[in-house]
């Protein structure tokens, strides 16, 4: 079903906007009528109008005096005005218009059929905008919800290897450990070391998965238990500053994107950047938070720093998404040495973070107007 549009008739006098009403609505959309300028501009401030139809001619400001103030507000310089003129047009009058924001003009006598083709126009093209508004929000929706569960996905699967085939394995290590037969002491013990390689396995996957400490003593504690393991992994030496030296806790939305942000990165650090060192810097200053993932590596490609199409692969697109859910900006580019990776969000939520804390710590266990 099609998304009916607002088209704003402005005339001073009735007998005309009756005129433009009764030609326009063939169109079937809904017609707002304004008597004057100052009528219109609320119009606008109140409806989302795709097309003005502006009588040149009105009293207190023109058509062209309005149409000049309509396309200054910054809400409606993509709104159409078509201007209504029972004057001759000279060339420099039409200049003029168009120089205050008309997209078209239709002389007096009105041709019917020319008005409402032209009209028909610049509807649609409103229409589809909309439509595509309304698709790509839907789009942002269900991207964030694919996020959300993912994170939850993790959380669950984290949960389940430590207290299911983590205690299983415990339980086993336990019964192959007193086993003492002599004639099968080295192959318990080689069975023993198996179990318990195979425990500190599902111990770093759970971790990596979802750390617990990211729950239970916030991002700091979980970055820097992430950057040691890293260390430790893969040879790279890694270091994290934060500024002021002790953060706030901030929302577990929140905590856990920067957590995963900077987890992205340097996974990239260890695959792609053949760096010895990473640098991990956490910034609160000026009402936001600054997360910047530096390394000493080979750099990236200049594609990649453009974010040009078919570029970004999985991890980054991941980031984006991330760092657009919190209102914020994403960095790529070469620092020569190596690659420096820059998240700027609006610090919004430690407050709520601080709320939500406290709030825990006190708990016991239809269609337009017709006219304006």
């Amino acid at each position: 079903m099609s998304i009916k549009v607002n088209i704003l008739l402005v005339d001073g006098q009735p007998g005309k906007l009756l005129s433009y009403e009764a030609i326009l609505s063939q169109l079937g959309e809904n017609l707002i009528k304004a008597h004057s300028a100052n009528e219109a501009l609320e119009c606008l401030l109140k409806n989302d109008v795709a097309v003005v139809v502006i009588d040149v001619c009105m009293p207190e400001l023109d058509g062209f005096e309005l149409a000049d103030m309509i396309s200054r507000h910054r809400r409606f310089q993509k709104t159409a005005i078509i201007f209504i003129s029972g004057m001759h047009m000279t060339d420099m009058d039409r200049l003029k218009g168009y120089e205050h924001g008309a997209v078209d003009y239709i002389s007096v006598p009105i041709i019917p059929e020319l008005l409402r083709a032209k009209v028909r126009v610049f509807v649609e093209l409103h229409r589809k905008a909309r439509e595509l508004e309304i698709i790509d929000s839907d789009m942002r929706q269900l991207s964030n919800r694919l996020v959300t569960v993912q994170d939850e996905e993790r959380r669950r699967l984290a949960r389940e290897l430590h207290d299911g085939l983590g205690q299983e394995l415990t339980a086993a290590k336990m019964i192959v450990d007193g086993i003492r037969a002599a004639e099968s002491r080295e192959k318990v013990e080689e069975a023993s070391k198996l179990i318990q390689d195979a425990l500190q396995q599902v111990r770093t996957i759970s971790h990596l998965l979802h750390p617990p400490l990211l729950d239970e003593l916030g991002l700091e504690a979980a970055l820097r238990w992430y950057l040691e393991g890293l260390a430790k992994r893969s040879g790279i030496k890694t270091s994290l500053e934060i500024q002021p030296p002790h953060l706030s806790r901030f929302t577990p939305e929140l905590e856990n994107a920067v957590y995963r942000i900077v987890q992205e990165a340097l996974t990239n650090v260890f695959r792609h950047s053949g760096a010895r060192e990473a640098r991990v810097e956490l910034a609160q200053t000026n009402g936001q938070l600054t997360i910047s993932v530096r390394d000493d590596g080979k750099g990236i490609p200049k594609r990649l720093t453009e974010f040009k199409p078919g570029s970004v692969g999985v991890g980054i697109g991941g980031m984006r998404q991330r760092v657009s859910e919190l209102g914020g900006k994403l960095k790529l580019e070469n620092a020569n040495p190596g690659t420096l990776v820059q998240v700027v969000i609006p610090n919004t939520s430690a407050k709520m973070g601080e709320q939500v804390a406290s709030e825990i710590s006190t708990e016991a266990p239809g269609k337009p107007p017709m006219r304006c």
